[in-house]
Order: C-alpha cells, then sequence, then structure tokens
C-alpha cells in the first residue's frame, strides 16, 4: 500500500513523532520535516535530498527515489528514525524554533526544538554528519550511509543499536521488516473482514494505526490522536468513534479509547472538551453519546463505567437544564460538536433536539447497567427521566414539520436545515410513526452522491467548505445510519453507508468533505473518519455473510 505523503503523515503507532510536509494548520511545505507532537505540532527540520527525488511512502519505509540512488526511512521505535542512503545525501535543516549544536562529549549533531521542548540527536552508522553554515547538517557517505535520529531530552546515553543473536546490530531491512509485520497484524486485528469490495480498508488501518501515541502528559492512555496532522488531540467525542473501529480486534486499546477523556472527569461530572498532550480544555463539553457508544463497544456491566456515565449524565441533568425544564441545553455550538450548525445562528444557548437525544440513549444505557448491578431504584429513576425527556422533546421541539432547537431562555424556535436536527430518528420505536416518515423524508434531502450533507443543500445557508454549514462529517454517517436502522429504513441506510464509504474510498480520510463534488477539506487524515469507514464497512460486511458483526 502506497499512499500520498502530503495526505498522511509517515509515523508508526506509540509515537509523537511524524515525518511530513505539513507542518501548521494547513500549511503544506515543500520537503519532508520530521515533525513532533509534544505540546504541539512543530516542524523540528526539514530533510532535503541533495538529488531531485520522487516520494514512495508506505506503512513501513518512506523512500526518496533519485536517478543516482535513494534514501529510506522507518521508524526503529517509537522516539527513533533510522535512515539509509546511497548516491544521495540528506540535509538537515532547523526550523524557524529550533537550534543546531555540536555535543562534545561524542560529536553527535543536535537540534534541540524550543517549541517541543526535546531534543533530536543525529547518530551515524555509516558515512558521516557534516554541519553546514547556518543550521544545517549533511549526511552523506562515499559507501554510503546510515544514521538514526533519536528524540530525548536534556540528556541520553549513547545510541544504543537493536542485538541480534549474534551480537551484530540490526539490518535496516530487519527493521523494516518488523514494522510490516507490526502494522500486519494490527490491519488482520481490526479489518480481517476486509475483502475487494472494501478497498480502503488497509489505508484506513494505516491513518488509525498511525495515529496512536504512548501515554504522555496528560494522555494517560494509549491514544488515537485525531490526526498527526494539527487536529492532534482528542475530542470528547471523537474518541467514541475510534473506540467502536477497534473493539473486535483490539479490545483493551479500545476501552482506553472510551475511557481516557474520563480520566479527566470534573467533580461535577463534566468531561472535557479536548484532552492534548500539554493541556486540557475544559471551557466547552461534547455531546454524551457515550452511553450509546458503550452498549455498541460492551455494554458489560462494569461498575466505573456505570459511575463515570452517571456522573457524565448528571451533569446534563443538574447544571444543564434550566430550572423547571426537562430538556436539557448546550451553551455552545462547540458544546454540541457541529460548531458553527445552523440551529446556533440564533442564539448560542439552546435546546436541541440532538442532545436530548443522545441523552436519552444514554439514560437507556444507565438503565440497563443498572440493573444488571442489581441498583433496582438507579434503574427506575433513568428509566423514568429518559420517559420525560423524550415526552418533552416531541411536546416541545417537535412542531408537526420537524425538530427544532429552542432558546433555552428565549424560546425562540432555530432554523430547522441542519442535519443535526434529524438525530431523533436514534430513538427509534420511541418516536411516534409520523415523526419517523417526517424525519426520513428529511434525511433523504441531505443525502448527496456521497453521502449526508451537514446542512440541506437547497438551503440559503449552505456552504460547501462551512464547515458543520454543508459539508459531509463521519459521525452523522454512523449516528444516522444506526438511526435508519432502528427504524427499519434499511434501504436508506445501506445507500448512506455505500456513498460515505465510496467517498473515503475516493477521497481518503478527510475531516469532513465537499457534500457536492466529493472533494476532501481541512485535515486530510483524520481518525474518525477512519474509523468511520472501518466501521461501516465492517457492519456491511458481516450483513453480507449474514452474521452479527462482533462489537
Amino acid at each position: 500500500m502506497d499512499f500520498d505523503l502530503r495526505e498522511i503523515p509517515f509515523s508508526r503507532r506509540g509515537s509523537w513523532l511524524a515525518l511530513s510536509p505539513v507542518v501548521a494548520s494547513g500549511v503544506v511545505a515543500d520537503d519532508v520535516h520530521l515533525v513532533t507532537h509534544q505540546t504541539r505540532q512543530v516542524g523540528v527540520f526539514a530533510l532535503r535530498p541533495s538529488e531531485a527525488s520522487e516520494l514512495v511512502a508506505t506503512p513501513e519505509v518512506l523512500r526518496w527515489e533519485a536517478a543516482a540512488g535513494r534514501i529510506e526511512a522507518v521508524f526503529e521505535t517509537v522516539d527513533t528514525v533510522r535512515f539509509r542512503g546511497r548516491g544521495t545525501a540528506l540535509e538537515l535543516e532547523a526550523d524557524d524554533e529550533a537550534h543546531l549544536f555540536v555535543d562534545p562529549t561524542d560529536l553527535s549533531p543536535v537540534f534541540a526544538s524550543h517549541a517541543s521542548g526535546r531534543r533530536y540527536r543525529v547518530t551515524m552508522l555509516r558515512g558521516e554528519a557534516t554541519t553546514g553554515p547556518g543550521r544545517s547538517v549533511r549526511l552523506d557517505g562515499a559507501e554510503g550511509w546510515e544514521a538514526v535520529i533519536e528524540e530525548f531530552g536534556t540528556a541520553r546515553p549513547p545510541y544504543g543499536e537493536k542485538q541480534t543473536t549474534d551480537g551484530r546490530p540490526a539490518e535496516f531491512d530487519q527493521v523494516v521488516a518488523e514494522v510490516r509485520a507490526e502494522f500486519g497484524a494490527f490491519v488482520e486485528r481490526v479489518a480481517g473482514w476486509r475483502t475487494a469490495e472494501y478497498p480502503a480498508a488497509e489505508a484506513a488501518a494505516y491513518v488509525l494505526w498511525a495515529s496512536i501515541v504512548r501515554a504522555d502528559g496528560f494522555i494517560t492512555r494509549e491514544a488515537a490522536l485525531m490526526s498527526k496532522h494539527w487536529m492532534d488531540r482528542v475530542w470528547s467525542w471523537d474518541h467514541a468513534f475510534n473506540a467502536l473501529a477497534l473493539a473486535p480486534g483490539e479490545p483493551e486499546l479500545a476501552l482506553d479509547q472510551f475511557l481516557m477523556p474520563f480520566d479527566h472527569q470534573e467533580t461535577s461530572g463534566a468531561l472535557p472538551d479536548v484532552v492534548g498532550h500539554s493541556g486540557i480544555v475544559y471551557n466547552f463539553v461534547k455531546p454524551p453519546i457515550h452511553g450509546w457508544a458503550w452498549r455498541k463497544l460492551s455494554g458489560a456491566a462494569d461498575p466505573e463505567v456505570y459511575e463515570r456515565l452517571a456522573a457524565w449524565t448528571n451533569f446534563w441533568l443538574d447544571r444543564r437544564r434550566v430550572p423547571g425544564h426537562a430538556l436539557p441545553h448546550y451553551q455552545h455550538g462547540f458544546d454540541s460538536g457541529w460548531d458553527n450548525a445552523t440551529i446556533f445562528d440564533h442564539e448560542p444557548v439552546i435546546e436541541s433536539p440532538d442532545l436530548a437525544t443522545v441523552l436519552v440513549l444514554q439514560l437507556d444505557a444507565l438503565t440497563a447497567l443498572a440493573e444488571e448491578l442489581g441498583r433496582a431504584d438507579d434503574a427506575a429513576y433513568w428509566s423514568t427521566t429518559a420517559d420525560e425527556i423524550v415526552a418533552a422533546l416531541l411536546s416541545e421541539l417537535y412542531d408537526g414539520n420537524g425538530f427544532v432547537a429552542r432558546g433555552a431562555l428565549s424560546r425562540t424556535p432555530s432554523k430547522t436545515t441542519s442535519l443535526v436536527t434529524a438525530l431523533p430518528i436514534m430513538l427509534g420505536r420511541r418516536l411516534p410513526a409520523e415523526v419517523v416518515e417526517q424525519l426520513v423524508v428529511k434525511i433523504r434531502r441531505h443525502l448527496t452522491d456521497w453521502g449526508l450533507a451537514s446542512e440541506d443543500p437547497g438551503s440559503e445557508d449552505y456552504a460547501a467548505d462551512g464547515y458543520w454549514r454543508g459539508p459531509i462529517w463521519a459521525p452523522p454517517s454512523v449516528l444516522l445510519d444506526d438511526g435508519l436502522r432502528s427504524v427499519g429504513q434499511v434501504e436508506l441506510a445501506d445507500e448512506a453507508s455505500s456513498r460515505f464509504r465510496r467517498l473515503c474510498e475516493r477521497s481518503g480520510f478527510a475531516e469532513n468533505f465537499d457534500a457536492l463534488t466529493g472533494e476532501g477539506l481541512r485535515d486530510r487524515a483524520y481518525t474518525w473518519t477512519a474509523s468511520a469507514y472501518l466501521l461501516l464497512a465492517r457492519e456491511d460486511a458481516a450483513r453480507r455473510r449474514h452474521v452479527v458483526p462482533a462489537t
């Protein structure tokens, strides 16, 4: 499998490093850079072959192919990148926030990055490293050259090469083979069902595998970042889709994805908005899809999960309901995950049908968990509260033509052209038949050749690159697939799933997509998009085999 390095960074599971020409939000450099994602996305140095070269990227090795020779790179470990070259030299030139010096203890060139707070030591295994003018190092050798670059803090022991049974250093090709085997085993675990019907499954698995970082800083567990481009953090609903994609083949890793934001749960029960290596954002939250996700992920009566979900639910019931109101409210578009959706055009503090829906599903999950754990009183409370919210949703946010959001205090109705107002279909048989019929009609209006547009394409507010005001996104594609199937709309669900999968097969795993052209937009290697593809493809493959997928 080859991939375009401008779209997908070259990395390895567990590493905070990547090789990529994407060095900042939307910025694609001419050259590949060593990029680190500790503290934030930081370019450390550019890598410039001495000869004009063509890049070839595979999951295990990155190659610069030139007429006179080639350069290759492989991740030997999560913090060590190994290079070798023949016929072509490689120049490393420091980025703006990095400094170059020679360590007098072993004469190794060292790049010290102020922005990342790390150092990057160059150790030659063959050939020589020559410091040049400015802040550059040239790696070369008449008979070929080989080098390793290690990320570390203030100090690190001299490079210790891996040893084989005969005591000699591991060969470069041996390291490549080890990485190939590691990724191949991962693909088999998470996408062993793949066939020619799902040609993007391996690429989706790579995006997910290569975006996983080891626990460090505020990332308390091995976790898939949203991307190893600039969206290099974990948002508190994105992670649930990654967990679902990983669940059958990597159950422990999937559980870590699910629980990681809960490691930072506030005493109020609120989850953080986003967790990164060096910081946590608490000023917003994300929608409570976690009960729905847990039932699909496992559903097991785990007391720890129960307590965390209960606290998260009580945050919405106790802290996000106007006194006397049954319905919870968002206080900003960022709380919803649909940041700038048109339901927020009139005012930011709204009681929204999607929030009521996912909270009811979370209450249903808690009811089932409480019953299994023998907490009858809790189960009765969760069940009664869910019924009250469904009743309020239908009486206060359904106007006979469809669902609207309303100002939490003003009661002003929102616009209704956002796909987010179709999410109540996830309540399935809880809804009256006529409401389901109306929701199906609405969803059909949003279905383009490539999937479900986040804003009705016929709306005057539709914008091709309008973030949540037009583009196709992965989460609604998964959530509405589930909702449509819950009301027996299998044909429509199959069609929407097929179109979204075809979109990914054509345009990769972008953060979102132009709903009419299918062009990938924003961050181009987004894990929840890759995970949505894997999840929908896996479920489609299972239906073709007439079996229920393991989740």
